[in-house]
């Protein structure tokens, strides 16, 4: 060995440290004096601004000869003649090339590297304890390890170190890497190819090793919660290929100086990933300080040799272990045969949100599984016991898993499938019981679905049940879907509840419509045509109003409350559903009554109304009779009283007010409190009511207001306007009736007819015929007879003159003499004489009209 390398147990000094340090030694010892070293060459100073390079190989392949020309460093080197082990345990050596190469490009600074042992090699023989520690303790502890192989190694399983690194990768992952809650520490595998000779391109021995590097992986044992990772979560990889070093010595030279410029800081490219400038990335250092380095080492070493999990396996559990494997992996594949196309159709199924339950999914799976392991238990149970049921167990685990992710997958989809099948039975029973007018019981119906729905789902549970595998016993499955069904009933019935609530609720609006109108139609006169009753039905008194409709609401609401209990029964709705759906419907119906208030008090309705109701006492006494304006009657008087008791009735509806009390009803009270069991979103469609609900600022009095005060002032103004003019109708009809005669005629008339009222006195005769005539008259005008005596007499007198003109006319047409002298000319034709007649003449004695008249004289 070179005696300027300090070994374990030798004291600190610039000689021992001249070239580097055994950090540990064939007989698994630590070396104490790392820090020093550290020290000396200036790295312990350097904090995290150092990087930590491996390498490992089988024993003989040029490590330490690589190493030497890439880092400068000074390792021993096999010697041709004698082909024996050189290194021994595990040696480190600072970079001593930090200087720019013959292209300019620069290493990173602080590098150290540790040249392993080599594997395989004859002085250790089957003894591979300490290549297995060191190899994992080079991976746990660098940000780069250096893989040396030869290009023929490339796809050989113990050639290429696969068994050991697959080792190294499970204990690896079991101790340093499974309780890791930050992102996961990476390392980079650095697979350089010696004597490559170029006829297999770098590429294709690069995707050979990686496919090798992942089988190794996919079959190694992980710790829980990691089932699913890669290798790419811990581990990235960089390929080198160099050439013969004997036969191409200055290709190889020039190949290892390229090499070395890599190993500088890099980054990776945002595009593909790949490294830019160098491979040392920040993700990579594991963010030790180099003046603790030494303290970390040591405790991962001693976790590494501490651990039984390390120790060597005997020969006949290697062979059992790779025989196992390999059987596992055959059988796997007629499992996979039947079970992938099943996860391909479920699959399927979830991407298009389909809930697809597959046919014997139960007995297929379980067929499946029993075959495979029976075939694994024939083929791998000769083989060491311990190692056949470890196996045997990975492989019941590997199926189970596959299996239990299946099952648990058709069970979610027979579970929503079930819900939705109950849901849609529950709904279309209830509609088909609406439909037919019948009474439907909706406890019973879904009682019944369930009952059919849990059947469905239990079989299908069962079929899924594997003997003495406790994963497959889906009980909890079962209890979580009843339990899903009753939220579902428990849904359904509360929305049916909802539509019962509406129904109700329609019903209420309905017969306040009629009702609340059919009261305020009594403030005005059927004459209007508003629907009042005419006689009979109207009330003593109109102040009443409001207590006449507060009682009719409270009667509605509470036949509306009994049709709502006594159909929740039918529901089983507990005491808390029923409570909350009075509630809910006495708040409704208020606010329906309100709505139906608005309405009548409309401008145009109310007014419509007050107007009838003004006429009504205006125009007809108290019998009913329609008054007949004379210039007599107290037109003002009655006028000033109709218009008063009407505008009384403004202020009366300007607020709903009892006529006992002269308060508004105890709304809140009738309402009541909010019951316990309300809901957020039973309140959500709730309008807020003042005197109820505090919190909307509104008080009671406010709620009660039918007229706002600028409403009742318009209404006054608009009332008193209409009145007017029915008043100033009135007084015109009153004045028209009198026809108004001088007082100086009547002296006139007397002075001048003395003589004449002298003679009708004197003369009996005259006197008494004066008295019929006037007597008659009198009679005639009390029976209103006049008017039809003086149209008879105005017809009589047109039929007269109708003959006369006839009687002329046939005169004209028989004399020649009068013909002549009036210079008419003959007619051919003779009129009938008898044209004229009673029948000929209309009611008031003219001609009726013919087709073609004759011309008048």
């Amino acid at each position: 060995m070179n005696g300027h390398f300090a070994a374990v147990g030798n004291g600190p000094g610039h000689k021992q440290f001249g070239h580097g340090i055994q950090v540990i030694d064939e007989e698994k010892a630590f070396n104490a004096h790392l820090n020093e070293y550290l020290s000396e060459t200036q790295v312990a100073e350097a904090g995290f601004n150092y990087h930590l390079i491996s390498v490992f190989g089988s024993q003989s392949t040029g490590k330490s000869t690589l190493l030497n020309h890439l880092f400068g460093t000074e390792f021993s080197v096999m010697s041709e003649s004698e082909r024996r082990q050189t290194t021994k345990g595990i040696w480190m050596s600072k970079n001593k090339k930090e200087g720019a190469n013959a292209d300019g490009a620069k290493m990173a600074e602080n590098i150290l590297v540790m040249d392993v042992e080599g594997t395989d090699g004859r002085e250790r023989g089957e003894d591979q304890d300490f290549e297995r520690k060191s190899a994992l303790f080079a991976l746990a502890t660098s940000e780069v390890l250096i893989v040396n192989i030869w290009e023929h190694q490339v796809g050989l399983y113990q050639g290429a170190n696969m068994g050991l690194l697959k080792t190294v990768f499970e204990v690896n992952l079991q101790l340093f890497l499974k309780d890791r809650k930050a992102q996961s520490p990476r390392s980079l595998l650095f697979f350089v190819i010696r004597d490559h000779i170029g006829n297999t391109p770098l590429s294709n021995l690069r995707n050979t090793l990686i496919q090798d590097l992942s089988k190794i992986w996919s079959s190694i044992s992980k710790p829980q919660g990691l089932e699913n990772s890669k290798i790419d979560d811990y581990f990235d990889f960089a390929f080198a290929a160099l050439p013969h070093k004997v036969l191409q010595p200055q290709q190889f030279l020039a190949e290892v100086d390229k090499l070395g410029a890599r190993f500088a800081a890099g980054h990776r490219s945002t595009k593909d990933q790949e490294f830019v400038g160098g491979v040392f990335l920040p993700e990579y250092h594991r963010r030790i300080p180099a003046d603790g380095l030494s303290v970390y080492a040591e405790g991962v070493w001693d976790q590494i040799t501490n651990n039984k999990d390390l120790d060597l396996p005997t020969q006949q559990e290697l062979l059992a272990q790779f025989r196992c494997d390999e059987i596992s992996r055959e059988v796997l594949v007629g499992f996979d045969e039947i079970i992938a196309p099943l996860e391909e159709q479920q699959a399927e199924s979830t991407r298009l949100g389909k809930a697809s339950v597959l046919a014997n999914l139960g007995a297929t799976g379980a067929a499946a599984r029993e075959k495979c392991v029976k075939a694994f238990e024939t083929q791998a149970s000769r083989y060491h016991k311990g190692v056949y049921t470890t196996k045997r167990g990975e492989l019941e685990s590997k199926i189970d898993s596959r299996l239990k992710a299946l099952y648990q997958a058709q069970l979610s989809a027979a579970h929503k499938a079930g819900v939705a099948a109950f849901s849609d039975a529950v709904t279309n029973a209830v509609k088909t019981g609406q439909k037919s007018g019948g009474s439907y019981e909706f406890a019973e119906i879904v009682e019944k679905q369930k009952r059919k729905t849990l059947e469905f789902f239990k079989k299908e549970a069962q079929s899924l049940l594997i003997q003495g595998v406790a994963w497959s016993n889906f009980k909890p499955q079962y209890r979580l879907f009843e339990k899903e069904l009753d939220e579902v009933s428990a849904r359904l019935r509360k929305e049916e509840m909802r539509r019962l609530a509406i129904r109700v609720e329609r019903w209420v609006k309905s017969r306040l419509g009629d009702a609340i109108g059919l009261e305020f139609n009594k403030l005005g006169s059927g004459r209007g045509g508003s629907g009042a009753p005419e006689t009979g039905e109207k009330p003593p008194t109109e102040k009443d109003l409001w207590d006449r409709i507060w009682t009719v609401f409270i009667g509605i609401v509470k036949e509306a409350e009994t049709r709502f209990t006594d159909r929740a029964k039918s529901f089983e709705a507990n005491e808390e559903e029923v409570e909350v759906g009075l509630w809910r419907l006495r708040r409704k119906s208020w606010v329906a009554l309100r709505e139906r208030i608005e309405e009548e008090v409309m401008e145009s309705n109310i007014l419509m109304k007050l107007r009838e109701n003004f006429e009504d006492k205006f125009r007809y006494d108290e019998e009913g009779v329609p008054r007949i304006w004379r210039p007599t009657d107290d037109i003002e008087g009655i006028y000033t009283r109709a218009r008063e008791s009407t505008l009384s009735l403004i202020p009366l509806l300007s607020r709903f007010r009892l006529a006992e009390t002269y308060a508004p009803p105890d709304l809140p009270a009738f309402i009541g409190l909010q019951p316990a069991g309300a809901e957020t979103e039973d309140e959500e469609d709730l309008a807020p009511i003042g005197g109820v609900d505090e919190e909307e600022g509104k008080s009671l009095e406010e709620e009660m207001t039918v007229l706002s005060e600028s409403k009742r002032q318009d209404l006054v103004v608009r009332f008193k306007k209409m009145a007017d003019g029915v008043y100033v109708e009135a007084k015109r009809s009153a004045i028209g009736g009198m026809t108004q005669v001088p007082l100086y005629f009547y002296v006139v008339l007397l002075v001048l007819g003395w003589n004449e009222i002298v003679m009708v006195l004197r003369n009996p005769m005259l006197f008494v015929l004066i008295l019929i005539m006037a007597g008659g008259t009198y009679v005639a005008y009390n029976l209103n007879l006049l008017g039809p005596m003086m149209q008879m007499a105005n017809a009589a007198t047109n039929q007269a003159v109708e003959i006369g003109k006839e009687k002329l006319r046939e005169f004209l047409a028989n004399n020649e003499t009068a013909r002549q002298a009036l210079a008419m000319p003959a007619t051919t034709k003779p009129r009938d004489s008898d044209s004229i007649s009673m029948e000929s003449l209309d009611s008031r004695g003219k001609r009726r009209q013919q087709s073609a008249d004759d011309d008048d004289i």
